[in-house]
């Protein structure tokens, strides 16, 4: 089967093709991949995923939540660069992996994008982003309930140019 990331597959109506046959979303089942495949593409084609990700990082740099990480970030680097002597020769590559390394084990940003989805994204996840989801999503089956299966029509023969008819005898 082919799929909608498919190159091969021209799918700006949710329609896929297969051989001899126009395969409509209303003929898979709910939980077949080539529909969520065809959702999601549908979603991602209103730009319903980028005005969710714009709402929330127009949101994330007022929340609490984003200034406590940032803060203990801030801390934490000023702290570990108070360990280092700055001259010229320092590797500041490996400076900076080290402490990379450091932040990402120390388990700072793992809880504080945590707290911070929590603040962001959970409160718009059942009043925005859900019923933007559901009425795309019963846009998109109402369009295909409207359209029928049908098999793809063959390639048209390729014309023969025909001799140009000549006066007089035939």
């Amino acid at each position: 089967p082919l799929f909608p990331s498919d190159p091969a597959v021209d799918n700006p109506s949710g329609i896929h093709n297969s051989p001899g046959f126009l395969i409509m979303a209303k003929s898979l089942p709910p939980d077949d991949p080539n529909l969520i495949a065809m959702i999601v593409d549908h979603l991602k084609s209103r730009g319903l995923f980028d005005e969710f990700r714009r709402d929330c990082l127009a949101d994330v740099d007022t929340k609490p939540a984003y200034q406590n990480l940032r803060q203990r970030v801030d801390n934490f680097v000023s702290n570990h660069l108070a360990n280092h002597e700055w001259n010229p020769s320092l590797n500041k590559n490996q400076l900076r992996n080290e402490l990379r390394q450091r932040v990402c084990k120390s388990g700072m940003l793992e809880s504080g994008v945590d707290r911070i989805i929590s603040q962001v994204v959970d409160p718009k996840q059942h009043h925005i982003f859900k019923p933007q989801i559901e009425k795309a999503v019963h846009e998109f089956m109402a369009t295909e309930m409207n359209e029928e299966v049908v098999p793809n029509p063959p390639p048209e023969p390729e014309k023969q140019e025909l001799p140009a008819p000549t006066s007089g005898t035939p």
